[in-house]
């Protein structure tokens, strides 16, 4: 077995997996997660899988076994909740209407989804492309912002996520996807990533600043290289790590003066998580291109977009994306389900509030919990980081994979990130009671590992 990198994923292939399954699952459990394991390729981040599932609803998924969990990971789909019955309605109308839109042909839906995106969204992004899914729409866009500026390199994160495909690993920054592949794409520059408490250059110790130091170097190599097609970035890292909103401002007056187009990975957490429809809108910027995805398909099914500046409409003699389901009306009827559902339903305002709630809450168990070294958050998109010592900043590792297990015995679900950060992403539909209740099961579930320290 090869070495086990920290990732945004929970690997979690450690003796605490078995030990839970060991005392939670029962044999017909067990027997299906060895089924699972006889007919599917192994991988890492989602294999050997934890559970058995039939059935979620709203906030929570069940296992085969009737239990039921809060779910604060849910593949960040779940903005309206699981099974929502407006999406579920839209689909099976859509369905009986027109089940599928074969190529060179367009239908209502299709057209409806990319004028709402139009509507939605800060001008000038006004055109769309879609796709069954997020790494194929961040490949769309890397090769329109090759056509449209005639150049091939980016600057991307180190660690950052934009996808598994051969193209999104190589703009992509976990070793995990990259070590070991062989050659990847060409021109792929990569910096440091805006993290105030693992900064390479050590601002963190000097009192902060990271994020513009970081933004400086981005300015840097923009300078040095001058022929950058595109920096392709994702607003916030989904550990959640925030830069200022000054970071992103200056990054994108350094992607003016040198023509190098902004993209904007928000595939995890557009559409309100963050207290707002679009991700970037919190830091005063617009990006020349966005991607979009997950939560788009209503936790239902799979959609991705690619929006984009009207004037970057500059393929028509080349195939951007030709994607088999580009227009597929079924798919479109979800998305537009959802995005009407998360605006009458008011849920990015309430994700913006439930959330400073919510970060105040943390920002007290910090003060009850050594265990606790940072919070943070945007909106319903947050982090509580584990250390060893908050002066160090070591990560606590083992301490964060006990705290989930301890969690998910409780009844509630969610990741672990880089090892040791809690990643809540819970539903844009839970209540405070709900959220209150969750967050006393963390409280709980880290004074207990704490006790055994």
């Amino acid at each position: 077995m090869g070495k086990l990198h920290k990732s945004e994923g929970d690997i979690n292939i450690s003796p605490r997996r078995e030990q839970w399954q060991g005392a939670y699952l029962n044999a017909d459990s067990r027997a299906l997660l060895e089924e699972d394991a006889r007919y599917f390729l192994k991988q890492s981040l989602s294999t050997p899988c934890l559970n058995t599932m039939r059935a979620c609803q709203g906030i929570f998924i069940e296992d085969t076994q009737g239990r039921r969990y809060m779910d604060f990971h849910g593949n960040n789909v779940h903005q309206v909740g699981f099974g929502n019955i407006d999406v579920i309605a839209a689909v099976k109308r859509q369905l009986d209407e027109l089940p599928f839109c074969t190529r060179r042909y367009t239908n209502r839906v299709a057209v409806d989804l990319a004028r709402k995106l139009a509507e939605i969204a800060p001008d000038p992004l006004k055109k769309s492309l879609f796709c069954p899914g997020g790494a194929e729409a961040v490949g769309i866009a890397l090769k329109l912002a090759r056509i449209a500026t005639g150049r091939h390199k980016t600057i991307s994160m180190w660690d950052a996520f934009h996808g598994a495909t051969l193209d999104t690993i190589s703009i992509g920054g976990e070793a995990i996807f990259r070590q070991g592949i062989g050659p990847l794409m060409p021109g792929t520059e990569h910096v440091p990533p805006a993290d105030e408490y693992r900064c390479i250059f050590g601002c963190g110790r000097r009192g902060g600043g990271c994020d513009m130091t970081c933004a400086r170097y981005v300015e840097y190599i923009l300078e040095k290289e001058g022929d950058v097609a595109a920096v392709i970035a994702e607003p916030i890292r989904s550990t959640p790590t925030i830069p200022r909103p000054e970071y992103w401002q200056t990054i994108r007056r350094a992607c003016d003066r040198h023509g190098t187009l902004l993209i904007f990975d928000e595939i995890p957490h557009a559409l309100g998580r963050t207290g707002r429809m679009f991700t970037f809108e919190n830091f005063g910027v617009v990006p020349d291109m966005v991607v979009i995805g997950k939560g788009l398909g209503g936790g239902v099914l799979p959609l991705a977009a690619l929006m984009v500046r009207a004037d970057l409409d500059v393929a028509a003699d080349r195939a951007l994306g030709h994607y088999t389901h580009e227009k597929n009306p079924v798919l479109c009827a979800a998305a537009l389900a959802t995005i009407e559902y998360i605006e009458t339903h008011g849920l990015v305002v309430h994700a913006r509030q439930l959330g400073r709630y919510t970060l105040d809450r943390l920002k007290e168990m910090r003060e009850r919990h050594p265990l606790i070294g940072d919070v943070r958050g945007l909106g319903l998109f947050l982090g509580i980081e584990l250390v060893q010592d908050r002066e160090t900043r070591e990560r606590a590792s083992d301490e964060a994979e006990a705290v989930m297990y301890a969690a998910l015995s409780r009844g509630l679900s969610f990741k672990t990130t880089m090892g040791n950060i809690l990643t809540l992403t819970p539903p844009l539909i839970i209540s405070r009671p709900e959220m209150d209740q969750a967050l006393a099961i963390i409280e709980e579930s880290i004074a207990e590992v704490e006790k055994q320290r």
